[in-house]
Protein backbone atom coordinates (compact mmCIF):
# COMPACT_ATOMS: atom_id res chain seq x y z
CA UNK A 1 0.00 0.00 0.00
CA UNK A 2 2.60 2.30 0.98
CA UNK A 3 4.60 2.14 -2.67
CA UNK A 4 1.42 3.07 -4.74
CA UNK A 5 0.85 5.85 -2.20
CA UNK A 6 3.66 7.10 -2.42
CA UNK A 7 3.81 7.66 -6.13
CA UNK A 8 0.23 8.77 -6.48
CA UNK A 9 1.40 11.48 -4.12
CA UNK A 10 4.08 12.25 -6.39
CA UNK A 11 1.95 12.51 -9.15
CA UNK A 12 -0.74 14.32 -7.77
CA UNK A 13 1.16 17.09 -6.74
CA UNK A 14 4.00 17.15 -9.09
CA UNK A 15 3.51 18.74 -12.56
CA UNK A 16 3.54 16.66 -15.79
CA UNK A 17 6.25 17.68 -18.59
CA UNK A 18 2.55 18.23 -20.61
CA UNK A 19 0.97 21.48 -20.39
CA UNK A 20 -1.73 20.60 -21.64
CA UNK A 21 -2.43 17.74 -18.53
CA UNK A 22 -1.71 20.03 -16.12
CA UNK A 23 -4.41 22.35 -16.65
CA UNK A 24 -6.72 19.50 -17.51
CA UNK A 25 -5.59 18.29 -13.70
CA UNK A 26 -6.20 21.91 -12.64
CA UNK A 27 -9.64 22.31 -14.22
CA UNK A 28 -10.73 19.19 -12.44
CA UNK A 29 -9.36 19.91 -9.14
CA UNK A 30 -11.29 23.16 -9.54
CA UNK A 31 -14.32 21.90 -11.13
CA UNK A 32 -14.05 19.44 -7.16
CA UNK A 33 -13.51 22.77 -5.03
CA UNK A 34 -16.15 24.46 -6.55
CA UNK A 35 -18.99 21.92 -6.53
CA UNK A 36 -18.06 21.06 -2.66
CA UNK A 37 -18.15 24.38 -2.09
CA UNK A 38 -21.38 24.90 -3.48
CA UNK A 39 -22.98 22.44 -2.41
CA UNK A 40 -22.38 23.28 1.41
CA UNK A 41 -23.48 26.53 1.01
CA UNK A 42 -26.58 25.38 -0.63
CA UNK A 43 -27.39 22.94 2.09
CA UNK A 44 -26.68 25.47 4.77
CA UNK A 45 -29.09 27.96 2.83
CA UNK A 46 -31.47 25.68 3.03
CA UNK A 47 -30.91 24.42 6.60
CA UNK A 48 -31.00 28.48 7.47
CA UNK A 49 -34.52 28.62 5.23
CA UNK A 50 -36.14 25.68 6.89
CA UNK A 51 -35.74 26.89 10.31
CA UNK A 52 -37.11 30.19 8.97
CA UNK A 53 -39.65 29.15 7.66
CA UNK A 54 -40.51 26.83 11.08
CA UNK A 55 -40.09 29.53 13.51
CA UNK A 56 -43.28 30.64 13.50
CA UNK A 57 -44.46 26.43 15.07
CA UNK A 58 -42.15 27.45 17.84
CA UNK A 59 -44.34 30.05 19.33
CA UNK A 60 -47.66 29.06 17.91
CA UNK A 61 -47.70 25.51 18.11
CA UNK A 62 -47.91 23.50 21.55
CA UNK A 63 -45.10 20.24 22.42
CA UNK A 64 -48.10 18.31 22.29
CA UNK A 65 -52.21 18.89 20.88
CA UNK A 66 -54.79 16.95 21.66
CA UNK A 67 -57.49 15.77 19.16
CA UNK A 68 -60.75 13.64 19.04
CA UNK A 69 -60.23 10.67 17.30
CA UNK A 70 -63.57 11.01 15.65
CA UNK A 71 -65.84 14.33 14.96
CA UNK A 72 -65.38 17.77 16.49
CA UNK A 73 -64.87 17.70 20.62
CA UNK A 74 -64.44 15.86 23.22
CA UNK A 75 -65.54 15.75 26.21
CA UNK A 76 -63.37 16.71 29.45
CA UNK A 77 -64.65 15.96 32.65
CA UNK A 78 -63.35 17.62 36.28
CA UNK A 79 -61.60 13.92 37.00
CA UNK A 80 -60.04 13.98 33.53
CA UNK A 81 -58.66 17.71 34.47
CA UNK A 82 -57.65 16.95 37.96
CA UNK A 83 -55.89 13.57 36.16
CA UNK A 84 -53.38 15.74 33.75
CA UNK A 85 -52.86 18.68 36.39
CA UNK A 86 -51.18 15.46 38.52
CA UNK A 87 -48.98 14.38 35.79
CA UNK A 88 -45.33 15.92 36.13
CA UNK A 89 -44.52 15.97 32.87
CA UNK A 90 -46.96 18.45 31.80
CA UNK A 91 -45.73 21.65 32.97
CA UNK A 92 -48.84 23.33 31.69
CA UNK A 93 -52.07 22.83 29.27
CA UNK A 94 -54.91 24.85 27.65
CA UNK A 95 -58.33 24.36 26.88
CA UNK A 96 -59.22 25.20 23.27
CA UNK A 97 -62.67 25.56 20.99
CA UNK A 98 -62.08 25.50 17.64
CA UNK A 99 -65.06 26.15 14.93
CA UNK A 100 -65.07 28.11 11.59
CA UNK A 101 -67.15 31.12 11.76
CA UNK A 102 -68.10 34.20 9.53
CA UNK A 103 -67.12 37.34 10.32
CA UNK A 104 -68.26 41.00 9.06
CA UNK A 105 -67.11 44.39 9.96
CA UNK A 106 -69.11 48.03 7.87
CA UNK A 107 -70.44 45.43 4.91
CA UNK A 108 -66.83 43.49 4.18
CA UNK A 109 -66.82 39.83 5.01
CA UNK A 110 -64.18 37.19 5.82
CA UNK A 111 -64.23 33.52 6.61
CA UNK A 112 -62.17 32.43 9.69
CA UNK A 113 -61.67 30.56 12.66
CA UNK A 114 -62.74 31.28 16.06
CA UNK A 115 -60.33 30.01 18.61
CA UNK A 116 -61.49 29.93 22.16
CA UNK A 117 -58.42 29.84 24.69
CA UNK A 118 -58.49 29.70 28.49
CA UNK A 119 -56.09 31.90 31.06
CA UNK A 120 -53.74 29.05 31.13
CA UNK A 121 -53.06 29.86 27.17
CA UNK A 122 -50.16 32.38 27.33
CA UNK A 123 -48.47 29.71 29.79
CA UNK A 124 -48.29 26.91 26.70
CA UNK A 125 -47.58 29.38 23.93
CA UNK A 126 -46.24 32.84 24.84
CA UNK A 127 -48.93 35.21 23.47
CA UNK A 128 -46.61 38.49 23.38
CA UNK A 129 -44.38 36.60 21.13
CA UNK A 130 -47.06 36.78 18.03
CA UNK A 131 -48.96 39.76 19.62
CA UNK A 132 -47.77 42.56 16.56
CA UNK A 133 -50.18 45.59 17.76
CA UNK A 134 -52.35 46.75 21.05
CA UNK A 135 -53.14 44.01 23.99
CA UNK A 136 -54.20 40.42 24.23
CA UNK A 137 -58.32 40.06 25.22
CA UNK A 138 -59.21 40.32 28.54
CA UNK A 139 -60.84 37.00 29.78
CA UNK A 140 -64.66 37.34 30.67
CA UNK A 141 -64.89 40.15 28.51
CA UNK A 142 -66.13 40.68 24.38
CA UNK A 143 -62.35 40.90 23.24
CA UNK A 144 -60.84 39.17 19.94
CA UNK A 145 -57.68 39.40 18.71
CA UNK A 146 -57.32 38.68 14.86
CA UNK A 147 -54.59 38.19 12.25
CA UNK A 148 -52.68 41.11 10.58
CA UNK A 149 -54.40 40.28 7.22
CA UNK A 150 -57.97 39.77 8.77
CA UNK A 151 -57.22 42.97 9.55
CA UNK A 152 -56.27 44.04 7.01
CA UNK A 153 -59.24 43.23 4.59
CA UNK A 154 -61.53 44.28 6.42
CA UNK A 155 -60.24 47.70 7.44
CA UNK A 156 -60.40 46.91 11.29
CA UNK A 157 -58.89 48.93 14.09
CA UNK A 158 -58.19 48.34 17.68
CA UNK A 159 -60.30 49.36 20.36
CA UNK A 160 -62.85 50.37 18.08
CA UNK A 161 -66.16 50.73 20.30
CA UNK A 162 -67.86 52.30 18.19
CA UNK A 163 -68.52 49.82 15.36
CA UNK A 164 -67.92 46.56 17.13
CA UNK A 165 -67.11 43.30 14.75
CA UNK A 166 -69.91 40.86 13.72
CA UNK A 167 -69.28 37.35 14.20
CA UNK A 168 -71.13 34.59 13.07
CA UNK A 169 -72.00 30.78 13.42
CA UNK A 170 -74.62 28.39 11.78
CA UNK A 171 -76.98 26.66 13.82
CA UNK A 172 -77.30 23.12 14.00
CA UNK A 173 -79.85 22.10 11.35
CA UNK A 174 -80.62 19.88 8.15
CA UNK A 175 -82.17 21.86 4.89
CA UNK A 176 -81.92 24.77 2.77
CA UNK A 177 -81.78 28.28 4.74
CA UNK A 178 -84.14 30.87 2.94
CA UNK A 179 -84.01 34.05 3.10
CA UNK A 180 -86.51 34.51 5.35
CA UNK A 181 -84.51 32.67 7.99
CA UNK A 182 -81.06 33.83 7.56
CA UNK A 183 -81.64 35.80 11.35
CA UNK A 184 -82.63 32.47 12.61
CA UNK A 185 -80.08 30.72 11.11
CA UNK A 186 -76.78 32.03 12.21
CA UNK A 187 -75.81 32.68 16.31
CA UNK A 188 -74.28 36.22 16.09
CA UNK A 189 -72.11 38.09 18.72
CA UNK A 190 -70.46 41.19 18.80
CA UNK A 191 -66.83 41.68 19.99
CA UNK A 192 -64.04 44.50 20.21
CA UNK A 193 -61.03 43.86 18.52
CA UNK A 194 -58.69 44.43 21.30
CA UNK A 195 -55.24 43.24 19.34
CA UNK A 196 -53.84 41.87 16.06
CA UNK A 197 -51.54 39.14 16.29
CA UNK A 198 -48.54 38.43 13.16
CA UNK A 199 -47.48 34.79 12.52
CA UNK A 200 -47.02 34.47 8.62
CA UNK A 201 -49.65 34.53 6.05
CA UNK A 202 -51.74 32.05 5.98
CA UNK A 203 -52.36 31.77 10.18
CA UNK A 204 -52.64 35.77 9.75
CA UNK A 205 -55.78 34.89 7.47
CA UNK A 206 -57.05 32.06 9.81
CA UNK A 207 -57.92 32.80 13.09
CA UNK A 208 -59.46 34.99 15.68
CA UNK A 209 -58.64 34.44 19.25
CA UNK A 210 -61.10 35.01 22.01
CA UNK A 211 -62.27 34.05 25.91
CA UNK A 212 -63.03 30.15 25.85
CA UNK A 213 -66.34 31.21 27.48
CA UNK A 214 -67.05 33.87 24.71
CA UNK A 215 -66.51 30.74 21.85
CA UNK A 216 -68.50 28.44 24.31
CA UNK A 217 -71.68 30.97 24.46
CA UNK A 218 -70.99 31.53 20.43
CA UNK A 219 -71.42 27.81 19.81
CA UNK A 220 -73.76 27.13 22.17
CA UNK A 221 -71.42 24.41 23.81
CA UNK A 222 -71.46 23.12 27.71
CA UNK A 223 -68.30 23.45 29.77
CA UNK A 224 -67.19 20.05 29.84
CA UNK A 225 -66.63 19.98 25.98
CA UNK A 226 -63.35 21.68 23.92
CA UNK A 227 -62.46 20.70 20.52
CA UNK A 228 -58.43 20.46 21.76
CA UNK A 229 -55.92 20.29 24.72
CA UNK A 230 -52.66 22.23 23.79
CA UNK A 231 -49.75 21.48 26.60
CA UNK A 232 -46.53 22.26 27.19
CA UNK A 233 -44.31 19.85 28.23
CA UNK A 234 -41.20 20.06 31.02
CA UNK A 235 -37.72 19.94 29.38
CA UNK A 236 -36.04 16.43 29.00
CA UNK A 237 -39.64 15.19 28.89
CA UNK A 238 -40.15 11.36 27.54
CA UNK A 239 -43.05 12.33 24.57
CA UNK A 240 -43.55 8.26 24.33
CA UNK A 241 -44.03 7.64 28.31
CA UNK A 242 -46.77 11.07 28.60
CA UNK A 243 -48.67 9.73 25.23
CA UNK A 244 -49.65 6.46 26.97
CA UNK A 245 -50.64 8.43 30.01
CA UNK A 246 -52.45 11.05 28.02
CA UNK A 247 -54.14 7.85 26.27
CA UNK A 248 -55.21 6.33 29.60
CA UNK A 249 -57.23 9.76 30.80
CA UNK A 250 -59.62 10.59 28.24
CA UNK A 251 -62.63 7.67 28.24
CA UNK A 252 -62.95 8.37 24.46
CA UNK A 253 -60.58 7.52 21.66
CA UNK A 254 -57.76 11.07 21.02
CA UNK A 255 -55.21 11.75 18.71
CA UNK A 256 -52.24 13.04 20.25
CA UNK A 257 -49.42 14.88 17.46
CA UNK A 258 -46.01 16.60 18.32
CA UNK A 259 -45.31 20.43 16.98
CA UNK A 260 -44.03 18.50 13.68
CA UNK A 261 -47.08 16.16 13.62
CA UNK A 262 -48.93 19.61 13.63
CA UNK A 263 -47.34 20.39 10.78
CA UNK A 264 -46.76 17.45 8.88
CA UNK A 265 -47.25 19.03 5.31
CA UNK A 266 -44.63 21.75 5.80
CA UNK A 267 -42.39 19.52 7.31
CA UNK A 268 -42.92 16.75 4.33
CA UNK A 269 -42.31 19.41 1.52
CA UNK A 270 -39.34 21.06 3.52
CA UNK A 271 -37.70 17.50 3.28
CA UNK A 272 -38.68 17.00 0.00
CA UNK A 273 -37.23 20.02 -0.86
CA UNK A 274 -34.53 19.64 0.73
CA UNK A 275 -33.51 16.09 -1.17
CA UNK A 276 -34.42 17.61 -4.35
CA UNK A 277 -31.80 20.35 -4.03
CA UNK A 278 -29.34 17.99 -2.57
CA UNK A 279 -29.93 15.38 -5.73
CA UNK A 280 -29.86 18.38 -8.06
CA UNK A 281 -26.25 19.39 -7.18
CA UNK A 282 -25.20 16.04 -6.74
CA UNK A 283 -25.66 15.86 -9.82
CA UNK A 284 -23.48 18.87 -10.78
CA UNK A 285 -20.50 17.57 -8.73
CA UNK A 286 -20.77 13.98 -10.89
CA UNK A 287 -20.93 16.12 -14.15
CA UNK A 288 -17.54 18.09 -12.28
CA UNK A 289 -15.80 14.91 -11.41
CA UNK A 290 -16.04 13.47 -14.77
CA UNK A 291 -13.01 15.83 -15.25
CA UNK A 292 -11.28 14.16 -12.69
CA UNK A 293 -11.92 10.91 -14.97
CA UNK A 294 -10.36 12.36 -17.75
CA UNK A 295 -7.47 14.08 -16.04
CA UNK A 296 -6.28 10.85 -14.60
CA UNK A 297 -6.63 9.17 -18.33
CA UNK A 298 -4.17 11.93 -19.35
CA UNK A 299 -2.21 11.18 -16.47
CA UNK A 300 -2.27 7.61 -17.48
CA UNK A 301 -1.14 8.28 -20.92
CA UNK A 302 1.35 10.43 -19.93
CA UNK A 303 3.36 8.36 -17.91
CA UNK A 304 3.16 5.27 -20.11
CA UNK A 305 6.69 4.75 -20.07
CA UNK A 306 6.62 4.79 -16.24
CA UNK A 307 4.05 2.66 -15.65
CA UNK A 308 6.16 0.37 -18.15
CA UNK A 309 9.24 0.36 -16.03
CA UNK A 310 7.62 0.07 -12.59
CA UNK A 311 5.85 -3.08 -14.05
CA UNK A 312 8.91 -4.45 -15.91
CA UNK A 313 11.07 -3.67 -12.32
CA UNK A 314 8.20 -6.06 -10.77
CA UNK A 315 4.69 -4.23 -10.29
CA UNK A 316 1.49 -5.69 -10.59
CA UNK A 317 -1.13 -4.48 -12.65
CA UNK A 318 -3.32 -4.00 -9.60
CA UNK A 319 -0.43 -1.87 -8.36
CA UNK A 320 -0.29 0.10 -11.04
CA UNK A 321 -3.71 0.59 -10.83
CA UNK A 322 -4.30 1.65 -7.40
CA UNK A 323 -1.47 4.17 -7.83
CA UNK A 324 -3.81 5.76 -10.14
CA UNK A 325 -7.35 5.15 -7.79
CA UNK A 326 -5.11 6.60 -5.03
CA UNK A 327 -4.22 10.29 -7.08
CA UNK A 328 -7.94 10.38 -8.10
CA UNK A 329 -9.35 9.69 -4.70
CA UNK A 330 -6.85 11.78 -3.09
CA UNK A 331 -7.66 14.57 -5.45
CA UNK A 332 -11.24 14.49 -5.11
CA UNK A 333 -10.98 14.05 -0.96
CA UNK A 334 -8.16 17.01 -0.65
CA UNK A 335 -10.56 19.48 -3.34
CA UNK A 336 -13.78 18.40 -1.08
CA UNK A 337 -12.21 19.55 2.42
CA UNK A 338 -11.19 22.53 0.68
CA UNK A 339 -14.37 23.35 -0.43
CA UNK A 340 -15.94 22.49 2.80
CA UNK A 341 -13.42 24.62 4.28
CA UNK A 342 -14.36 27.48 2.03
CA UNK A 343 -18.01 26.79 1.89
CA UNK A 344 -17.27 27.20 6.46
CA UNK A 345 -15.85 30.55 5.50
CA UNK A 346 -18.81 31.57 3.10
CA UNK A 347 -21.32 30.84 5.98
CA UNK A 348 -19.52 32.34 8.44
CA UNK A 349 -19.22 35.30 6.95
CA UNK A 350 -22.99 35.70 6.15
CA UNK A 351 -24.07 35.14 9.52
CA UNK A 352 -21.47 37.70 10.83
CA UNK A 353 -21.80 40.24 8.02
CA UNK A 354 -25.08 39.40 6.49
CA UNK A 355 -23.88 41.06 3.13
CA UNK A 356 -26.73 38.87 1.29
CA UNK A 357 -29.99 40.29 1.81
CA UNK A 358 -33.60 38.95 1.03
CA UNK A 359 -35.27 42.67 1.55
CA UNK A 360 -33.56 45.46 2.58
CA UNK A 361 -34.07 44.63 6.24
CA UNK A 362 -33.99 40.34 5.92
CA UNK A 363 -30.71 39.30 5.64
CA UNK A 364 -30.48 35.68 4.38
CA UNK A 365 -30.74 33.08 6.49
CA UNK A 366 -28.12 30.17 6.53
CA UNK A 367 -27.58 27.62 9.28
CA UNK A 368 -23.80 25.90 10.06
CA UNK A 369 -24.60 22.52 10.65
CA UNK A 370 -22.12 19.67 11.30
CA UNK A 371 -24.45 17.41 9.60
CA UNK A 372 -24.12 19.20 6.52
CA UNK A 373 -20.46 19.09 6.58
CA UNK A 374 -20.68 15.33 6.93
CA UNK A 375 -23.50 14.88 4.08
CA UNK A 376 -20.73 16.91 1.83
CA UNK A 377 -18.14 15.39 2.47
CA UNK A 378 -19.47 11.63 2.21
CA UNK A 379 -20.96 12.54 -1.23
CA UNK A 380 -17.55 13.87 -2.68
CA UNK A 381 -15.68 10.96 -1.39
CA UNK A 382 -17.82 8.18 -2.39
CA UNK A 383 -18.23 9.85 -5.82
CA UNK A 384 -14.80 10.26 -5.91
CA UNK A 385 -13.71 6.77 -5.16
CA UNK A 386 -16.43 5.65 -8.06
CA UNK A 387 -14.08 7.71 -10.75
CA UNK A 388 -11.47 7.15 -9.19
CA UNK A 389 -12.28 3.14 -9.89
CA UNK A 390 -13.81 4.20 -13.21
CA UNK A 391 -10.43 5.82 -14.40
CA UNK A 392 -7.69 3.18 -13.33
CA UNK A 393 -9.03 0.37 -14.50
CA UNK A 394 -8.22 2.41 -17.98
CA UNK A 395 -4.73 0.43 -17.10
CA UNK A 396 -4.36 -2.82 -18.48
CA UNK A 397 -1.79 -5.50 -19.76
CA UNK A 398 -1.75 -4.15 -23.17
CA UNK A 399 -1.00 -0.70 -22.05
CA UNK A 400 2.11 -2.39 -20.00
CA UNK A 401 3.13 -4.48 -23.18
Amino acid sequence: MRFPLYIAKRYLFSKSSNNAINIITGIAAIGVVVGAMSLFIVLSGFSGLKDFSLQFTNVFDSDLKVFPANGKTIQFSEAAEEKLNQLNEVQSFSKVIEERVFLQYKGRNQIAYIKGVDSNYNKVNPTDSILYLSEWFTPGQQEVVIGFNIAYKLSLGVNDYTDLLDIYVPRPGTGQISALDVSNAFTKRNAVVSGIYDVNEELNSKYVFSDIEFARNLLNLDSLTVSSLELKLKPNVSEEAIRNQLQSIFSEEVLIKNRIQQNDALYKMLNTENIAVYLIFTLVLIIALFNVIGSIIMMILDKRKDVKTLYNLGATLKDIRKIFFLQGALMTTFGGLLGIGLGIITVWAQLQFEFVNITATLPYPVKFQIINVIVVFVTISVLGVIASKIASSRVSKKLLS
